[in-house]
């Protein structure tokens, strides 16, 4: 017993000291190479600062809608809603957004909704949505800023993001540069 207890003792204090000091040393170092020193992208509009990395809520039918958020859009609290499909809550939340983003853009069938528009992300705070999820509400923006929808879906490829190397993950669209690009507009 002792020939283990003595090897697995060294082992949690080399872990120890491994992980909590060296490991988050060298990526706080790294961090410190990247833009912004780790800390996000920040973008500064009307003298207030935004993260371009964390999701921003927009109500108004004149600006894009980001994915829901289980936890209200708070950058220091991120996480799901942790309720299973079949939860009668869930489910009813759901088909609450469903009618909301059908009401607010009727020219879009219930079969075109894009899922990320009427469910949260795992974080909650996902600033992304796909480029359909964008086009289906083009017609609503272009009809509240009065403005043509052709122009709207030109800023929408303006801002669509290509998969990285051009095989790994989707296209998408961050909103809230979406949504400055549609205030400039001005």
């Amino acid at each position: 017993m002792k020939e283990n207890i003595i090897p697995a003792i060294r082992l949690t204090v080399f872990c120890a000291v491994f992980f909590s000091g060296i490991y988050t040393l060298s990526i706080l170092g790294i961090a410190q190479l990247a833009p912004n020193q780790g800390k996000g992208e920040i973008v500064t509009v009307k003298g207030k600062n935004h993260h371009i990395n964390v999701a921003q809520k927009f109500t108004e039918n004149k600006y894009f809608w980001s994915r829901p958020s289980a936890v209200d859009y708070n950058g220091a609290g991120s996480g799901g809603s942790n309720k299973g499909t079949n939860n009668p809550d869930y489910l009813a939340e759901v088909q609450t957004r469903i009618d909301t983003f059908l009401l607010k853009n009727p020219s879009v069938k219930r079969s075109e909704v894009p899922s990320e528009l009427v469910t949260a992300s795992g974080s909650g705070l996902d600033p992304n949505i796909s480029v359909q999820g964008a086009k289906v509400q083009a017609k609503r923006i272009a009809e509240s800023r009065k403005i043509s929808e052709e122009k709207v879906l030109e800023i929408i490829q303006k801002n669509t993001e290509k998969p990285l190397l051009g095989m790994l993950g989707t296209e998408k669209i961050n909103v809230l540069q979406l949504n400055i690009e549609l205030d400039k507009l001005k």
